[in-house]
């Protein structure tokens, strides 16, 4: 295209050219240092690229030509090329929910378009439905946005709505498809919808740990009354043993009086260098020097023990978090004088 469409590009799909055009390793490292908002429309504007003009790649990279004479293609697979991408850039596990809203929006206009409005009007939009197309919906939402969306319905609704989300196991083609019907009445525009592996524990984890505290006692209470297993899976997922950076000095170091050095030590085996650093901090010199050494020394041990104590030390900061020892996650809630 040439002339006024090439003036027609906007700012999102002027840089998904410039990183259709880059190659996948660059275009990764690029992408890596973005907002997942912005990686997710961006990606979205590149699912869309199929084809790209000479022109339209001489506006998008301030060629010093003036001219070119003829049209090319990239020539790539955009869904696969989109995948490499966003694996490369968030790794397997972040990347796949990202891929998912990019190839399942592309096709569904109304989807994409709920993530424009204000949550009282999703709310609004989708109070009369059944609760497995509201469950849809939330997973499909970022998880900031479905928080504030969930919290516009009745505490009632709030725990089955969990329920649904966290029992969510993908998303079957006949549900897509009433979906599509319901958003293509209001938006006029979404069509064909491919099956997304969208919800699941993980997404009702995310959601309640962005909901007000309140909100959030009363859905897990009742989430606990109808399935233990649910709900301690999704208690598990909401903070997880990592997680522990974001807790505060203080917090750490009465934690730290609260855990055996054997435990402790174990637990680490499997966290990230940051939080190793967080704790090393908050111990005395001798202290962390000693627990450094035994890690290094320390022989291989197995996956499910490492798990298994870093879940009691968990347990310990769930019950000092409780007792309003600590506080979890850092931000939030009110501040100690």
């Amino acid at each position: 295209m040439q002339g006024e469409e090439t003036k027609k590009i906007s700012g999102v799909e002027r840089a998904a050219i410039l990183m259709l055009a880059l190659g996948e390793k660059d275009a990764a490292s690029i992408l890596a240092h973005m907002g997942p908002k912005e990686v997710q429309e961006l990606g979205l504007a590149m699912a869309n690229m199929h084809k790209v003009s000479t022109s339209q790649m001489e506006t998008v990279m301030h060629s010093f030509v003036d001219t070119l004479r003829n049209e090319t293609s990239l020539g790539i697979d955009s869904d696969e090329y989109i995948r490499n991408v966003l694996t490369n850039a968030l790794g397997k596990d972040k990347a796949g929910g990202v891929i998912d809203r990019i190839l399942l929006g592309r096709n569904s206009k109304g989807l994409e378009q709920l993530k424009w409005m204000d949550p009282r009007s999703v709310a609004e939009l989708i109070r009369l439905e059944h609760p497995q197309i509201i469950a849809i919906v939330l997973s499909f939402l970022d998880s900031d946005q479905a928080a504030e969306v969930l919290s516009e319905f009745p505490e009632r609704v709030r725990p089955d709505i969990i329920m649904r989300i966290s029992t969510l196991d993908g998303i079957q083609p006949a549900a897509l498809q009433e979906l599509d019907e319901i958003l293509e009445k209001q938006f006029s525009g979404a069509t064909n919808v491919k099956s997304s592996g969208l919800g699941g524990i993980k997404t009702a984890a995310n959601i309640l740990n962005l909901i007000e505290g309140s909100i959030e006692s009363n859905i897990m209470e009742h989430v606990m009354s109808i399935d233990q297993e649910i709900a301690q899976d999704i208690q598990d997922n909401m903070f997880v043993f990592d997680n522990l950076i974001d807790v505060d000095d203080r917090g750490i170091q009465t934690l730290l009086r609260e855990v055996a050095s054997d435990q402790l030590l174990l637990a680490l085996r499997g966290a990230d260098e940051g939080l190793k650093e967080k704790i090393f901090k908050n111990m005395s010199k001798r202290a962390a020097e000693m627990l450094r050494d035994d890690l290094e020394a320390a022989p291989p041990v197995r996956l499910s023990d490492v798990e298994a104590a870093q879940k009691e030390i968990l347990t310990v900061a769930r019950r000092l978090a409780d007792a309003g020892e600590i506080m979890l996650g850092g931000g939030g809630g009110e501040e100690f004088v």
